[in-house]
């Protein structure tokens, strides 16, 4: 790889970096042809962009890019691939998912909404990470629910004082 070409990798990947707020850092070494092409199925699926990634030049991608990244360089050994994703839960339910039949992939690091989670121990708490739309639909749900009993009661007590009221207006009748 040429000088030039390895600016360029280094480029399309911090313009990768500003552009996703949440991304994975895994080690896919050890998986067959089969099971790679099917770990990228299942990624393409949830809606997750995999790529395998020269350490260094995502290392210095980060150090180009804006955002702090803290401790997440120093798991760049060995084979890393970026996982990228509009939702933050997502690879780390891939991953979870396609451990079932493998070992791989391991998580080595992630950075979701400017925090940063290191080891594959992390993974079973991303897994339970809601999204913002899964935050926002259980905050309106919790919203309505007060709305929905006032309302309730309302309709029911209004019936039921629309009938007393009905009741003695016939009777004075």
């Amino acid at each position: 790889m040429t000088r030039q070409e390895k600016s360029q990798v280094i480029e399309e990947l911090t313009v990768q970096l500003a552009d996703n707020a949440n991304i994975y850092l895994a080690d896919i070494s050890g998986l067959n042809a089969g099971n790679t092409s099917d770990l990228r199925r299942a990624c393409f699926k949830a809606g997750v962009q995999l790529a395998v990634v020269k350490n260094t030049l995502l290392e210095k991608a980060m150090e180009a890019s804006d955002r702090e990244f803290g401790e997440l360089p120093t798991v760049l050994k060995g084979n890393t691939s970026v996982m990228y994703s509009e939702t933050g839960n997502a690879p780390a339910k891939v991953i979870k998912a396609f451990r079932k039949k493998s070992e791989r992939p391991l998580l080595k690091g992630a950075f979701i909404e400017e925090a940063i989670y290191i080891g594959d121990d992390q993974l079973d708490m991303l897994v339970d990470i809601k999204s913002k739309e899964e935050l926002i639909g259980e905050i309106v749900t919790l919203l309505q629910s007060p709305a929905k009993n006032v309302i309730s009661a309302l309709k029911s007590g209004g019936g039921t004082i629309a009938g007393i009221i009905k009741t003695l207006s016939e009777k004075e009748g």
